[in-house]
């Protein structure tokens, strides 16, 4: 039993949802194997049983036939570790594999015109952004909220978006993904070049400038580049710096950037779980803040009335956009392609998860 010393809304979205702190794990077997024993051969009491484990290889798992909730209909499940799109994509067109995660652009094109392949998009909880860590430092271009403003109408949001994800993602204008709770539908941002150069040449940069590194995620470099690209249109010069995904994200926590940041999450939770993380005074991944913004986030977090919360929070992503703190580019549609024998792949079963889940709802043709 939890008794709380004071009122926390939040409390059943942090431990179900927007952290690990509920995961139910054996007391008793994990103190007898210990955290590395647990790892090597976990236990839970989930659908499916651990077998095997190489790393960077692949995970094997045999299906529980006495799982509570319904027993597996496809016995065996073997996730494979291939890094290389176009590796996944050929091993799926032979036939190797049954699904295939994140198949992009032109991959994504030959996925669908390839008889018997299909291809599934699922848009999860992963809105992708440009961040400007520099944006409150008074020498840094980025202080002067007409440059970051330019950034926003520089990009070319459809045609990335067709380009890359094949018009699946959705354009939001929000940091806040569209199926949280508490998200605040904003304006969807528009490409206007002319509009961009003009607030550069009004911030004393008619000619540009060059604005060093941006860095990224080295799995979305293909976005980064269209951007990059936009941006270079208007006159904002940026070096793409892509990054392996653990460095990346420790650089990012570390506050180690400057220039422009490619952000992402894809972390469950709701609007202020998000906003703890990226927006206010402490977060994360959050480099500076606005005093505005900051002082709502400590009388939502103790609002036990539902619609008063909501405006305070709907409040607090309208000066988040007001203040262009951030640019976002989409909400992603998360590509993946489906062989001929999968009946059920369990794509978009779980609402804002973009990976086939729950196990045991998928099934096989003729099964």
């Amino acid at each position: 039993m939890f008794k709380l010393k004071e009122p926390w809304p939040d409390f059943i979205t942090f431990y179900s949802t927007a952290s690990g702190a509920g995961w139910i794990v054996p007391r008793k077997y994990v103190e007898k194997v210990g955290e590395e024993g647990f790892k090597k051969a976990p236990v839970g009491a989930g659908p499916y049983k651990f077998v095997s484990f190489t790393p960077g290889v692949e995970l094997v798992l045999e299906a529980f036939d006495q799982y509570w909730r319904k027993t597996p209909s496809v016995k065996r499940i073997v996730l494979r570790v291939i890094p290389d799109e176009s590796t996944r994509l050929a091993a799926l067109k032979r036939g190797e594999i049954d699904i295939a995660y994140s198949i992009r652009a032109e991959l994504a094109e030959e996925l669908q015109r390839t008889p018997g392949l299909t291809l599934r998009p699922t848009v999860g909880s992963a809105p992708y952004w440009l961040y400007f860590p520099e944006q409150w430092d008074p020498k840094s271009p980025w202080h002067d909220h007409r440059v970051r403003l330019a950034a926003k109408y520089a990009l070319d949001y459809n045609t990335i978006n067709q380009a890359l994800t094949l018009g699946h993602s959705h354009i939001t204008g929000s940091v806040i993904p569209e199926n949280f709770e508490f998200y605040e539908k904003l304006p969807s941002p528009t490409s206007d070049p002319a509009k961009a150069k003009q607030l550069l040449t009004e911030a004393g940069f008619a000619n540009g400038f060059d604005a060093g590194f941006y860095t990224c995620d080295v799995a979305y470099a293909n976005l980064a580049e269209a951007a990059i690209n936009d941006l270079a249109q208007v006159g904002i010069r940026a070096r793409l710096r892509p990054l392996e995904r653990a460095a990346f994200f420790k650089g990012y926590s570390e506050k180690k950037f400057k220039n422009i940041i490619q952000g992402s999450s894809g972390a469950f939770g709701n609007a202020a779980t998000r906003l703890g993380e990226f927006v206010v005074k402490g977060g994360t991944y959050a480099y500076g803040s606005y005093p505005e913004i900051d002082e709502l986030f400590p009388l939502q977090a103790v609002e036990l009335d539902h619609t008063k919360r909501a405006g305070l929070l709907s409040k607090m992503q309208r000066l988040l956009d007001e203040r262009t703190m951030y640019v976002s580019i989409w909400q992603l549609a998360f590509i993946s392609g489906v062989g001929p024998r999968l009946d059920n792949p369990g794509f978009g079963l779980i609402k804002g998860y973009v990976y086939m889940a729950p196990y045991e709802e998928i099934t096989l043709k003729g099964a």
